[in-house]
């Protein structure tokens, strides 16, 4: 076996970094010298209406209630308990939205079955660069404790940020570019919390001060966590070996702020290292006959009797993220527009693959990538936003594991959002059109491809408080490069893959339809959704031996149909309770499942709230999943007790305070997910207690 030398040198120094620890220790320890010496402790004001949360990522601003499709956002109070180590984890309860699962380390969001390139994943409107995309044991770049609020959409909105966006695009608001002066000259947050389920411990710090017409931030995150836990009666022992987690997260922001607007620029860095449960030797050396695997020597002699040197080995990947970001906004700037608002990211990102203390895989991705949007005041009464944006993305994988060869993906792109209202109706309408180059650098193949997308969407209000939403969205996905150009062995996820560099964009055909109440005691939101896919791109088993899939990139038509939804009865004044679920059926036109979709589920949530306490208790019932694809195994159902509750508090000086409890998995089932390619090496995590605090001054 071939190892490549590292580039970096010795692996100590791209352990956390010892300022982003520290600093998160000396804040906490002020924040709790803050409590000890506080006189009195005023107990937070009881539950008040509140304005509707505005979706930054829907172009125009939009409410929730505004959006002719289902928006899932979180923010304040809900995500600091949602809060999970991974995106695809905080998301993953959200009706419609589950998580990939990938051990503790990685994990993105499924949006209505569709992950991977399908759901776009953005940082304040600005594409994020990573290989999670690619494979699911690649981590998003990305902290959920660091975030604002995070935002789930679909669409006519959706469709501005990608045509290829067919589940959804996800954006992650934060504050690492300040947009205003604070009024005291300085805000800032800092939080604490331990998890029981693999001894997690993590911290985080916020701060921005200005004066004048200049602010700064600077904001970092630190976690360490261990092998975690899962359900009880798991035969091969209580905890996943190797599924690890540790990381850090730092970020300067620097921004000029005038009376139209803004300008300014950060720097992220982020470093992770984490387990890849379920990684397997045993398939070195196999290759493929046609369209069939062939695993061992060709004199018969099985390749198990010379690989026995690497059981129990569990590879680590060390994952290094530096990205620049710019964002600017100028409003008013002259007559008829509204604002230009400005977008701009750099992306370096590698991360190595580590086997035996030696560097087997080195994936690299540089990228950047520039988005201008222009919104325009009324004229006829549309009002709306047009813009363009382009991407350059270089790829490349270097090592035992690199079966995607170098690869450069340039896409450029143009778009258009209008809005029009009328009595109590607001129509939408979305138009993109996308072009892309994918050259394999290697073998010198170059593919183009071309697509254009379009959506129109209505909401009729037809009753106060009550509103009434669909669309219909025609739209094309273009092959990534992976998809193309894949050949050779990915043991992280037991598979042999073959691209298709023939294959052609996909073409979707989708409506959605719901209904909402969003006053009163009772308020529900339920929608149902179709997506009729030409030339759906999926992953096609040809062939098994002993776990190793032969999969081939292949295209065929495909069905999307689901139905989610949320009902909530408040009970008096501080009671509600809400009932909540999600299905799909994910199939090709010629009746075959398509592999990895999400069972259907059930849940029954109780909240309450009474002065500063928040309490909650759900059970969560995930249906077995029968429906499989050739050469996938059923996955049983499984039920979840999660309970929640948290204190919020001020001190004398009027410091806001809040204590939180959480606990997911309190039954200590023992459950898989079926979404993920390692369900049985790596469960769900069983009983985990967190513990936290978090101070905002």
């Amino acid at each position: 076996m071939h190892r490549i030398q590292s580039p970096r040198g010795d692996f100590s120094a791209f352990q956390r970094p010892t300022p982003v620890a520290l600093a998160c220790a000396t804040l906490a320890a002020l924040a709790f010298s803050g409590l000890a010496s506080a006189q009195t402790v005023v107990p937070a004001a009881a539950e008040t209406a509140l304005s509707e949360v505005r979706v930054s990522a829907s172009g125009l601003g939009q409410s929730g209630s505004e959006m002719t499709t289902p928006a899932s956002i979180l923010e304040g109070q809900e995500l600091v308990l949602r809060r999970e180590a991974t995106l695809g984890e905080t998301l993953g309860g959200e009706p419609g939205i589950h998580a990939s699962h990938f051990g503790a380390g990685a994990s993105r969001p499924i949006i209505r079955g569709m992950d991977g390139p399908r759901v776009k994943i953005l940082s304040d409107g600005a594409e994020l660069h990573d290989a999670s995309s690619i494979s699911p044991d690649h981590a998003v770049a990305m902290e959920p404790m660091l975030a604002t609020q995070v935002e789930v959409l679909r669409g006519p909105s959706a469709l501005i940020h990608g045509g290829g966006a067919m589940g959804g695009v996800v954006n992650i608001l934060d504050n690492k570019i300040p947009t205003k002066i604070p009024e005291k000259g300085y805000e800032g947050s800092a939080e604490m919390r331990y998890g029981s389920g693999a001894r997690e411990k993590a911290g985080a710090f916020s701060l921005t001060g200005g004066a004048g017409q200049v602010a700064v931030h600077v904001e970092g995150l630190t976690r360490d966590a261990g092998d975690y836990r899962v359900g009880s009666g798991w035969a091969d022992g209580a905890r996943v070996g190797g599924s690890f987690n540790r990381g850090d997260t730092g970020s300067l922001g620097l921004s000029w702020i005038g009376t139209q607007g803004y300008l300014g620029a950060a720097y992220t860095r982020q470093t992770s290292r984490y387990g890849l449960p379920g990684h397997s030797h045993d398939f070195e050396g196999c290759h493929t006959h046609g369209n069939h695997l062939h695993c061992g020597s060709h004199d018969g002699h099985d390749h198990d009797e010379h690989d026995h040197d690497h059981a129990g080995e569990v590879p680590v990947v060390d994952m290094v993220s530096e990205r620049l970001d710019v964002r600017g906004e100028l409003r008013q700037p002259f007559t008829g527009v509204a604002a230009v608002r400005f977008r701009a990211g750099l992306t370096d990102y590698r991360h190595d693959e580590i086997e035996d203390g030696a560097i087997a895989t080195t994936f690299s991705n540089k990228a950047h990538d520039a988005r201008v949007e222009i919104e325009h005041l009324p004229i006829a009464g549309l009002r709306g936003v047009v813009g363009m944006q382009t991407t350059n993305r270089k790829f490349s994988a270097v090592g035992e594991e690199a079966y995607v060869q170098p690869t450069e993906t340039r896409r450029n792109s143009l778009f258009i959002l209008e809005e029009y209202r009328w009595q109590d109706w607001r129509f939408e309408a979305a138009l993109r059109h996308e072009r892309q180059t994918a050259e394999a650098l290697t073998s010198g193949i170059e593919r183009k491809h071309s697509g254009t997308s379009a959506s129109l969407g209505a909401v009729w209000q037809l009753a106060p408080g009550y509103q009434l939403a669909s669309s219909l969205t025609h739209s094309s996905r273009l092959p990534t490069v992976e998809e193309l150009y894949a050949k050779g062995l990915h043991m992280a996820t037991s598979t042999y893959e073959r691209g298709n560099a023939d294959l052609q964009r996909e073409k979707s055909k989708a409506w959605d339809l719901s209904l909402r109440k969003t006053a009163g005691p009772t308020t529900f939101g339920v929608s149902a959704f179709q997506h009729r896919v030409g030339n759906y791109i999926y992953g096609r088993t040809l062939d098994e031996h002993d776990g190793l899939q032969l999969l081939q990139y292949s295209q065929a038509d495909a069905r999307f149909t689901g139905l989610e939804g949320h009902v909530r009865q408040r009970l008096g004044s501080h009671w509600g309770v809400t009932l909540f679920g999600d299905t799909v059926r994910a199939r090709l036109d010629g009746g075959a499942t398509l592999p990895r979709i999400p069972s259907g589920r059930v849940g029954l949530r109780v909240d309450a709230r009474w002065n500063g306490w928040q309490g909650m208790a759900e059970w969560v019932q995930v249906g077995k999943q029968s429906r499989v694809a050739d050469f996938e195994s059923t996955t049983d159902g499984y039920g979840m007790l999660n309970l929640s509750a948290s204190y919020q508090m001020r001190t004398a000086g009027g410091t806001p305070w809040q204590v939180y409890v959480k606990a997911r998995n309190l039954s200590d089932r023992l459950a898989y997910a079926h979404t993920s390619f390692i369900k049985s090496a790596a469960p769900l995590m069983g009983r985990n207690i967190t513990v936290g605090v978090k101070m905002d001054f």
